[in-house]
């Protein structure tokens, strides 16, 4: 069996594929390109080795361990395409802190990125509607904009519903084509 380093490096490489593909059917070839970058830093390539499983995020591994994941942490503040980069204080309304507008862009790197982490995670057994039912476990506790959330709600259900060719469709003529 190979060892672990190497079992978690080929994880990391098959998702940024997965990820470039879905960008570039999308016209997204920079962030396909780009994506992830920073999983192979020693901050979150060494952590991703510790607790690599090959089932889920290694990031969870750490989080059980420490109470929190310097990983995730640091991946988050260097990815656009992740809604938590874009939690900011907020200056009106009742919540000290809230999601503000992603650019679209992120926003549709953001669900290529869902729905290749379920290729990735679930191989053979993969659905079209395991990124929905993923958002929704967690849907309740995100810091996102409202345009935000409707862009990737209706994304993850047009996958759900019509399938990959159809939603990659829709946002190259539709989403990104009307971005402005």
């Amino acid at each position: 069996m190979k060892p672990k380093w190497m079992r978690h490096l080929h994880t990391i490489n098959h998702h940024k594929w997965l990820v470039l593909k879905h960008c570039f059917a999308v016209g997204l070839y920079w962030q396909g390109l780009t994506h992830d970058l920073s999983k192979y830093s020693p901050t979150e390539f060494f952590v991703g080795v510790r607790y690599y499983d090959g089932h889920k995020s290694p990031n969870n591994g750490e989080r059980l361990e420490k109470g929190y994941s310097s990983a995730w942490l640091h991946h988050k503040g260097r990815n656009k395409h992740h809604l938590e980069y874009w939690v900011d204080y907020t200056t009106e309304g009742d919540k000290p802190m809230d999601g503000v507008r992603m650019p679209v862009k992120y926003v549709v790197e953001m669900f290529c990125d869902r729905l290749a982490a379920c290729e990735n995670y679930h191989g053979q057994d993969y659905q079209d509607s395991d990124a929905y039912d993923y958002y929704m476990r967690s849907r309740s506790h995100y810091l996102i904009h409202p345009e935000t959330r409707a862009l990737l709600e209706d994304l993850l259900v047009m996958l759900k519903d019509k399938g990959k060719e159809e939603t990659f469709r829709y946002i190259r003529e539709e989403v990104l084509k009307n971005k402005g």
